[in-house]
């Protein structure tokens, strides 16, 4: 269904029907603010495990494409700049609160999702060290929202961090806000597959955990332990 249709029925809907999973409903009812707002909860705060980072950057790139028959036109500078101040903002303040307690709020949280992130995100410091680690989680779902308290409350140091996830902000944030900015002006009427182009980088955007998984799975078969 065309997005200039889905805007009609969000603006009959109201408020009311803006969903917080969805990138584009995201994009429609706040805009370039959104994505600012929603960037630094995702990587922040632990509550943002779930929401959707990676597609609201590419659709809100996809949306900054001029003659797009979206439910609105976002402003490419706009959106770069909100994308790395929520991305970098987040980070920090993430880093900082498990600097004071990170482990204490795990541990109270009883988010199963939330407590295999954590795994994963002290794995990666573990398995690649700190400055790649934090480099890579930020394209990790789930893990980049817990592996920026996680460097806090291990240890790691406020200058190898800081440089590191401002390093993996930039690639990630401008990267996939560009990309869906170069798709949109490469492709005619692009707004028509916007749904499966989402779909699409949401599949991709979570290889990596599905990666990570199995490869967890098949070093415990080989250790003995199925389990």
């Amino acid at each position: 269904m065309p997005l200039h249709i889905l805007a009609a029925a969000s603006r009959t809907l109201g408020p009311q029907a803006v969903n917080l999973l969805d990138a584009g409903s995201l994009l429609s009812a706040f805009g370039a603010l959104g994505v600012a707002v929603v960037l630094f909860v995702e990587t922040g705060l632990l509550v943002g495990f779930f929401l959707p980072g990676d597609s609201l950057l590419f659709t809100a790139g996809l949306l900054c494409v001029r003659g797009n028959h979206g439910p609105v036109h976002l402003s490419l500078p706009h959106v770069l700049c909100a994308a790395v101040a929520g991305a970098l903002l987040g980070a920090q303040t993430g880093y900082l609160i498990g600097r004071r307690g990170g482990r204490a709020l795990l541990a109270r949280s009883r988010s199963r999702k939330l407590h295999e992130g954590a795994e994963r995100a002290e794995g990666l410091l573990d398995r690649y060290g700190h400055a790649k680690a934090i480099l890579l989680a930020r394209f990790v779902p789930i893990v980049r929202t817990v592996a920026n308290p996680m460097a806090g409350a291990l240890g790691v140091s406020a200058r190898v961090f800081t440089l590191w996830q401002v390093i993996g902000g930039l690639v990630w944030t401008v990267g996939l806000v560009l990309a869906g900015y170069a798709l949109g002006s490469s492709v005619p009427d692009v707004d028509r597959y916007i749904l499966p182009i989402v779909a699409l980088v949401v599949l991709v955007s979570l290889t990596p955990l599905a990666v990570e998984t199995i490869r967890r799975r098949s070093d415990r078969t080989s250790n003995g332990n199925p389990h």
